[in-house]
């Protein structure tokens, strides 16, 4: 799948993923679901039941410079790794204030402040991540975050997104889900 494969998030009471936990943070919530499926849009596949559908598509790293790119590049977030049976998907928007930054306004908060890339690096090495853009797709969320790791991880992943969710950046979020998943094929 290349990085800019539109991707379908599946809420409903099917899939691979199920539903350990669901709570919503800020902002209105997503309905209760006991299952996630994960769907490159290309792909033809039987429709699924669903009580929501979000979607967004991969895209080039957009606040990060040259030093922290080659940092990124040597960390490459690798997902499906069998061992990595847990997951975390977040979808994320952001105020309206947020996108009347400039791009290095926003950069500036991101990194300089918010420490976001260079808090997380450590993290890295354990806990895959893929970004997925929705903004531009006229979606619900600006962001969908997808995140997998070891069970033995669970205390480290909290650890990372209890820091971000700390820092100026977080100020911007106005919605936010946090769904905690175990890899259960039905």
């Amino acid at each position: 799948m290349t990085n800019e494969t539109l991707t379908r998030f599946i809420g409903g009471d099917t899939g691979v993923w199920k539903v350990l936990s669901q709570s919503t943070l800020k902002g209105e919530r997503l309905e209760q679901v006991n299952r996630i499926v994960i769907e490159p849009c290309n792909k033809s596949l039987p429709i699924v039941e669903s009580r929501w559908i979000v979607s967004g598509i991969g895209s080039n790293l957009r606040y990060t410079n040259r030093n922290e790119k080659i940092i990124l590049d040597e960390t490459p977030a690798v997902l499906g790794k069998p061992e990595a049976t847990y997951a975390a998907f977040i979808p994320i928007q952001k105020v309206a204030e947020w996108w009347l930054l400039t791009q290095a306004e926003r950069r500036k908060i991101l990194e300089e402040q918010s420490q976001h890339i260079g808090y997380s690096v450590p993290f890295l090495k354990s806990i895959s991540r893929k970004l997925y853009h929705a903004r531009d797709l006229g979606e619900p969320f600006d962001f969908l975050t997808w995140f997998e790791f070891k069970p033995n991880e669970s205390n480290r992943f909290d650890d990372l997104v209890g820091y971000l969710r700390t820092t100026e950046e977080w100020q911007y979020v106005s919605r936010e889900i946090d769904f905690r998943l175990v890899r259960d094929p039905q």
